[in-house]
């Protein structure tokens, strides 16, 4: 038997349909779409998925999760070979004002500016015109509330730029520091 013979009659893993499938499309797909196309539920396709995410833990390529898509990235950890290879010039700084408007996107999404500029305590317009420039966050919605503010969000660009698969990785907000450390109450000063 020859080796094109062999190759016709090997089955395919779902695994490795998900990730052609994947590879072939420019954008981030629905994992309803792949599900479709491979006329199986979607939670089969969520079997695949993690299933072929396993087996590129040792490879150069993950795959992101966002808002129910899925697409395949190069590792995050390869970032600096990548601009280097591509002659790409060095990944985009940014201010601590966009990085702490950011942070508060992506831990309070969707939000709007005035939800953030009420965190932040000073006007976010400019940070969000650079964040939507750089592809960082999107419009998203808008709320039902008096004059329908819009509602940000971040987008698969913010997950590949912080090595992040999905939203989900973010690291957990900092609990705030205890008052009443060491069992003492807090004392008013008086005048």
């Amino acid at each position: 038997m020859s080796d094109s013979q062999t190759t016709s009659n090997t089955e395919l893993t779902l695994a490795a349909k998900i990730e052609a499938m994947l590879f072939v499309s420019a954008e981030p797909v629905p994992v309803a779409q792949l599900a479709a196309a491979l006329d199986i539920t979607a939670s089969v396709v969520e079997r695949g998925l993690n299933e072929l995410d396993e087996s590129l833990l040792t490879r150069g390529l993950r795959l992101q999760r966002n808002a129910g898509r899925v697409q395949l990235t190069t590792a995050p950890e390869l970032a600096p070979l990548i601009e280097l290879f591509l002659g790409l010039e060095a990944t985009t700084h940014l201010s601590r004002a966009a990085l702490e408007t950011l942070a508060i996107i992506a831990y309070q999404q969707p939000c709007t500016r005035p939800q953030v500029d009420s965190i932040r305590g000073v006007n976010s317009d400019g940070m969000m015109k650079s964040l939507l420039s750089k592809g960082l966050v999107q419009e998203s919605g808008r709320t039902d509330g008096p004059g329908r503010p819009i509602l940000y969000s971040t987008t698969p660009e913010f997950l590949q730029h912080f090595g992040l698969n999905s939203i989900i990785e973010l690291p957990p907000l900092a609990a705030p520091a205890e008052a009443d450390v060491d069992g003492e109450h807090n004392v008013l000063l008086k005048g």
